[in-house]
């Protein structure tokens, strides 16, 4: 997808500051976000893809003084989908979350929710790999064995591929998972490893790097 070019002037006309504007416009623009406190708000948004459609999201973020923290999105059969964190001030998180609904009008669907500070925990941080010959359950039964040993999931990215010299496809995914801090690493490899013989796939677990 095309990135947003609407930035282009308001680039042309940072460069033409001099040193001391831009060093007073950086002040300014943090003592202004400074004087509100800040509320975290995560959205989940879907829409037909086309090219403009993070230039027109990003501009109603902007109108309302927030700030993009993270996000992951994707073209996914003809669909652009896609989360989203954004911070802004208390006072315009009414205006800001009016504005977003009404982009259905615009083609894509926006789901607002507002974000809560993490729980402390102890945990450990590790990363699984699979990669073998796609079929059905290979998540369902993989996700099985992490919950029943409260592990969490953290991120998870899946995909197929072709794979030319068995005319199949090639499923491949990756997970950072959170294990709690009473379970051993190769007690659940034990574990992921098992599926992974039934189901004829390739597991690797280790730490993130």
């Amino acid at each position: 997808m095309p990135l947003p070019s609407s930035s282009g002037g308001w680039i042309a006309s940072v460069i033409c500051l001099s040193r001391f504007d831009l060093a007073t416009l950086s002040r300014t623009r943090n003592l202004e976000i400074g004087r509100f406190p800040l509320k975290s708000l995560v959205l989940t948004l879907i829409g037909s893809d086309r090219s403009g459609l993070i230039e027109i999201l990003s501009n109603v973020i902007a109108s309302h003084q927030g700030n993009w923290v993270e996000s992951r999105m994707a073209h996914l059969s003809g669909q652009f989908a896609g989360l989203l964190r954004v911070e802004v001030p208390d006072s315009a998180l009414s205006a800001l979350s009016s504005d977003l609904r009404d982009l259905e009008s615009q083609g894509l669907q926006v789901m607002l929710l507002e974000g809560s500070a993490p729980e402390e925990a102890q945990y450990s941080q590790f990363e699984l790999e699979v990669v073998g010959s796609d079929r059905p359950g290979i998540i369902q039964r993989f996700s099985k064995v992490l919950s029943e040993a409260s592990v969490s999931i953290e991120l998870l990215d899946t995909e197929c591929d072709g794979a030319p010299w068995s005319g199949g496809s090639l499923f491949r995914a990756y997970a950072r998972l959170r294990l709690p801090t009473d379970l051993t690493i190769a007690s659940l490899r034990k574990s992921l490893e098992a599926i992974a013989a039934d189901l004829m796939v390739d597991v690797t677990v280790h730490d993130e790097a």
